[in-house]
């Protein structure tokens, strides 16, 4: 897809606010109509800048109400362990998301929701240590988020410099 122009950037930033919006109501805030607002959805969607559309659940309300930043380091770093954990990791419901990170000593951070410590050490105890190459484990709790945010922020378009040099 060629870069974004500052329509698909006013896309990206409203579906972003309200994924359930009309394309009628789209267009409406976007000044256009219905027809080139569902082209350049459908564009957006499949050059994969727009990658789905969600529902937004609380955990605390269906039972989830602890989250764990997790830090796993493994013991061998060759590819099969790499993607024999990753694929892993994809496996557990209670993992919902999976970062290869670097500048740490961990290999990886991984996001896990659970309803409590007790469920926490059943998945830590029989699960991720069971996984093979695994090493050590540095696990996080969060205590309290004061900011937790789905939305990417979309910049405008870049102006382009029509100066001339002196």
């Amino acid at each position: 897809m060629s870069a974004l122009d500052a329509t698909d950037r006013s896309i990206l930033r409203i579906l972003q606010r309200d994924g359930r919006m009309t394309y009628a109501a789209l267009a409406d805030e976007l000044g256009l109509t219905a027809t080139p607002t569902l082209q350049r959805v459908r564009k957006l969607e499949e050059a994969g800048v727009l990658k789905g559309y969600v529902a937004l659940v609380d955990r605390a309300a269906v039972g989830r109400e602890t989250m764990v930043w997790v830090q796993v380091t493994l013991r061998e770093h060759d590819r099969k362990r790499h993607i024999g954990f990753i694929d892993a990791m994809n496996a557990f419901p209670e993992v919902v998301e999976v970062h290869h990170v670097a500048g740490v000593e961990a290999d990886f951070i991984l996001k896990v929701v659970v309803r409590g410590i007790a469920e926490y050490e059943d998945w830590l105890v029989h699960k991720l240590i069971e996984i093979p190459g695994f090493d050590r484990v540095h696990s996080t709790f969060v205590l309290s988020t004061s900011k937790s945010e789905t939305a990417i922020p979309i910049d405008p378009e870049p102006e382009h410099d029509t100066s001339t040099p002196d």
